[in-house]
């Protein structure tokens, strides 16, 4: 079989974003996942039946490491000579992508799922649009994995329309819905899972999965939360998902605010976030930036109305009075507003919850998401 390598900057990608997919390819390609911590890429590796090869990869801006990345990949690549690199996340894009044009692989492909540039400015803004310019031009085709990221590549011109595609109706990995399914979740399951955290039974349960940082919009969140438990106490607000106090922290109140409150519960990081999913009553997901948030179509999976920002991706899984509310980005009143609506209007929230599921279910299976990328890869293969 013919090798495909793929690469993200850390292991946590591969788990979580590409979930399956490379145990899905290994029937169709010499699979390898390329990535930093060695460790935990090793363990991915024998859960999922792949090959691996670690390289020291950084989130942040790393000049001298990256170059020494990208040599360390492309001496890799000259020797495994794979058909198809495929790149995922902005630093394994530039150092991946590199690398192969180097090495001369024949297929480069980059998915594109979110951009950080986004909220930059000033110089770094500029060096993160260079970066994400040279990484599609040694690409031979990139994939945003939403309709709003297709069209801001092409509105900065970072390439040409001819390299672009969106697989599907969007997302990098789509939903696995036997597994995101509310019905395996019985009421005295939930009924325990809520006395284990302290949530009153009687409570509307908003939850937030993902990174507890800035640009996820938890200050604006958790200020939103504040001012309507001063309206209304039986709501509870439930985090998933741990700090990262290096490169995007919260604001200081905010982390005060998340320690102190007793009507908020910080679970932390979560390998299973499906429980958690199934004793809450709505979402809030008010990030900055998103390519297609693979939270908001776990939380319509598992039935879950969804207060999301008016943002790429989210705005294309979420459509407003249907199955969740859109708000403008970084407005905490909005938030609030939302925030009320779905706790107070039982028909409302009655409404949102019929359809949530049934969206998700019709649009975003994982099994038609992994087939479309493989139909992709014969046919660029076949148009070599």
């Amino acid at each position: 079989m013919r090798k495909l390598i793929r690469i993200t900057t850390i292991p946590l990608s591969l788990e979580k974003l590409l979930e399956g997919q490379l145990t899905f390819m290994k029937d169709h390609f010499d699979v390898t996942a390329i990535s930093a911590e060695k460790e935990r890429l090793e363990v991915y590796g024998k859960y999922n039946g792949v090959a691996t090869k670690h390289i020291e990869l950084t989130r942040k801006i790393t000049p001298i490491k990256d170059l020494k990345a990208v040599y360390e990949l492309y001496r890799y690549l000259k020797k495994e000579k794979p058909l198809i690199v495929h790149t995922h996340t902005p630093k394994a894009g530039i150092v991946g992508i590199m690398a192969a044009y180097f090495a001369r692989v024949p297929l480069r492909l980059h998915t594109v799922a979110g951009l950080p540039l986004m909220e930059a400015t000033g110089m770094k803004r500029k060096v993160l649009d260079f970066v994400e310019k040279l990484t599609y031009k040694f690409s031979t085709n990139v994939y945003p994995n939403s309709k709003g990221l297709y069209d801001f590549i092409l509105s900065e011109k970072f390439t040409k329309p001819s390299k672009l595609k969106v697989l599907g109706k969007g997302s990098s990995n789509g939903i696995d819905t036997s597994y995101f399914d509310p019905s395996l979740y019985s009421e005295e399951f939930i009924a325990r899972q809520k006395r284990q955290w302290n949530i009153p039974l009687t409570d509307f349960v908003f939850v937030f999965v993902g990174r507890m940082v800035a640009d996820k919009g938890v200050n604006e969140m958790v200020g939103a939360f504040q001012q309507l438990l001063k309206e209304n106490s039986a709501c509870t607000l439930l985090l998933v998902g741990p700090f990262e106090e290096e490169l995007d922290p919260l604001n200081p109140s905010v982390v005060e605010a998340i320690k102190t409150n007793n009507k908020i519960v910080h679970a932390g990081y979560q390998n299973d976030v499906r429980p958690f999913f199934a004793m809450s009553d709505g979402l809030v997901f008010p990030s900055y930036r998103e390519g297609f948030p693979n939270v908001v179509l776990q939380a319509g999976a598992m039935g879950l109305p969804a207060i999301v920002s008016n943002i790429n991706g989210c705005n294309e899984i979420v459509t407003s009075g249907e199955n969740g509310i859109i708000i403008p980005v970084k407005d905490e009143a909005a938030t609030l507003e939302a925030m009320r609506d779905l706790s107070i209007n039982k028909e409302f929230q009655s409404t949102l919850k019929k359809n949530a599921r049934k969206i998700i279910v019709e649009n975003y299976d994982r099994q038609e998401m992994f087939q479309y990328l493989l139909n992709e890869y014969k046919l660029l293969q076949s148009n070599l």
